[in-house]
């Protein structure tokens, strides 16, 4: 109510200035659970079609390590004994000593299973996502292994500083209920 000349008093004003505030503290809150949701359905991943392997995952990421890991798939492995993704080129020896390994965290690992095959597994509790195994595998071996973002590490930020400065534009964003996409 106003007084006789027109004025709010100072209750009035108060009370106005409240209710204010909460109508502008409500519009947040609703803004940001529509925006925060508007985002939950969608995911970071890396289409292994257009990644260059160029090691950014490993650096340009907002955890360390990486979110991004190196995944294997079997399926399309050939459990070779030399596996161009798991040693250095050249190599004086195919054996799993370290300095003839590729990975520098010895992510990717080795273990015989019967003359010539040998299974190699990837330790993503060691994989920085550098992208090395990968590039080998799939400039000499058949591709089986590739990048993806592991979405229980990830943080989805709105902008992923991995895909800001992705050379290849491998980073995009998919619904989350398909989450991964594989190397075809």
């Amino acid at each position: 109510m106003k007084n006789k000349t027109n004025k709010l008093t100072r209750r009035e004003f108060i009370k106005d200035l409240l209710h204010k505030l909460l109508l502008l503290l409500l519009g947040s809150f609703v803004f940001t659970r529509l925006f925060k949701s508007a985002q939950a359905g969608y995911v970071w991943q890396i289409d292994p079609k257009k990644c260059v392997k160029c090691g950014r995952c490993a650096t340009a990421c907002v955890i360390n390590p990486s979110a991004v890991k190196c995944v294997h798939e079997f399926e399309t492995c050939g459990y070779c004994n030399l596996c161009f993704g798991y040693f250095q080129p050249g190599a004086a020896h195919l054996t799993a000593d370290a300095e003839n390994q590729l990975c520098p965290t010895g992510a990717l690992q080795r273990r015989f299973v019967e003359e010539p095959f040998f299974e190699y597994t990837v330790n993503e509790a060691l994989c920085i996502g550098c992208g090395k195994c990968v590039q080998g595998c799939n400039l000499f071996g058949n591709g089986s292994l590739f990048l993806q973002v592991r979405h229980d590490l990830c943080k989805n930020c709105n902008e992923c500083s991995i895909a800001r400065v992705c050379p290849g534009n491998a980073f995009v964003r998919i619904p989350a209920r398909k989450a991964y996409l594989k190397n075809e």
